[in-house]
């Protein structure tokens, strides 16, 4: 299966622990080890299919002989009653793992739906990336943002150690913009970019001339945003621009035709309400 996590086995294995811990009880009682089953995973709304690989991946954990064969693949918009995959093989086992499959399922689906529907907002601004932030799901970072993509959105930093992002509390402890910024560069190697938070005018000017790579205009209103790109690309060299901060379906593109070159939104990851799927049985009673 896809590989979007290095920690992927040990979520499941943590998640295993948690609902079925040393026995699946009401399984093993009631569904004759012999008994083997047909499934299909059930779309019951409309949406964008991602986690397919996650749900296989948890069904075979039970028992690797479990099969499932997908019919959509995973960025795949899909309507009401779409049959995304078909299980097949031992009862017992697909019972088993048949909640955290879909619990995962719906997580990644739905953020991948969000993601979409948001994306919709930057189609008369292909210049505008959409981008997730760290406000995402402990142990499940690798996976949602892989949803993200999924729904045509981009990933900022994957965390605290691949981008240096100096945020209020940062330059409050520093005591300016500008100190902060010049600490920052002298740590960081060549290849690591610096972005700089900034909340007004005064503040995207002091990252200018400490030599930010990336401006984050955060929480500001669509006049100081445009004052702030104006200044910014009149520096003459290239710096990111990021805005952020309360961005809905309806301002987002308002806030694009500002001329910013990445908007990113917490709710991708932190607000996506899960999708619903079930899982709908046939069974033969033997093998």
């Amino acid at each position: 299966m896809e590989d979007f996590s290095p920690h992927l086995d040990a979520l499941l294995d943590l998640a295993f622990q948690e609902d079925v811990g040393h026995q699946d009880v009401t399984t093993d009682a009631v569904v004759p080890v012999d008994a083997r089953a047909d499934a299909r995973v059930m779309a019951k709304q409309p949406m964008v299919v991602f986690g397919l690989g996650v749900l296989s991946r948890v069904f075979q954990r039970v028992d690797d002989t479990i099969w499932v064969d997908r019919h959509v693949k995973d960025g795949d918009p899909v309507g009401v009653g779409t049959a995304v995959a078909t299980v097949k093989g031992p009862a017992r086992g697909i019972l088993t793992a048949e909640r955290l499959a879909l619990n995962l399922l719906m997580r990644l689906s739905g953020i991948a739906t969000l993601t979409r529907a948001m994306k919709t907002g930057l189609r008369d601004h292909p210049q505008c990336r959409l981008l997730d932030t760290r406000k995402t799901t402990s142990g499940m970072r690798a996976l949602e943002k892989a949803a993200v993509r999924a729904g045509g959105g981009t990933n900022h930093r994957t965390g605290l150690f691949d981008g240096i992002l100096i945020k209020d509390n940062h330059i409050a402890v520093a005591g300016s913009v500008t100190e902060a910024i010049n600490r920052a560069r002298k740590t960081a190697h060549h290849l690591l970019k610096i972005e700089c938070e900034v909340v007004d005018i005064q503040g995207v000017k002091d990252a200018i001339a400490a030599g930010a790579d990336a401006i984050l205009l955060d929480n500001m209103d669509d006049a100081t945003t445009a004052e702030s790109v104006k200044i910014i690309r009149a520096a003459g060299r290239a710096i990111f621009i990021e805005a952020s901060g309360n961005m809905t379906m309806q301002r987002i593109p308002k806030v694009a035709a500002l001329g910013v070159d990445g908007i990113s939104v917490g709710a991708l990851t932190h607000s996506a309400t899960s999708v619903d799927f079930s899982l709908e049985f046939s069974v033969s009673a033997t093998a």
